[in-house]
């Protein structure tokens, strides 16, 4: 599984990168997470409001920090 976490750098952007490890571990999940903070990689994502969650090039999550629950269900969604 390929997880990107996009926004600038913002604390919401961090505290998503960090809740997504979390779940993932949490959830015995392997997957490369990284952070993308280009502007016109983002907006290529069809993305407007960070942050953003994609996993597997599909965006799953933009313009909010979801719940540890939310969380836990996209990353299970998208690892099936």
């Amino acid at each position: 599984m390929i997880v990107k976490i996009l926004g600038p750098g913002c604390t919401n952007c961090h505290t998503l990168e960090r809740l997504t490890r979390d779940a993932l571990t949490e959830l015995n999940l392997t997957a490369e997470v990284t952070s993308v903070t280009d502007y016109p990689t983002i907006v290529g994502y069809g993305v407007m409001s960070t942050p953003a969650l994609v996993v597997n090039d599909h965006v799953v999550l933009a313009g909010h920090i979801p719940t540890t629950d939310q969380l836990r269900d996209l990353l299970i969604n998208a690892a099936v």
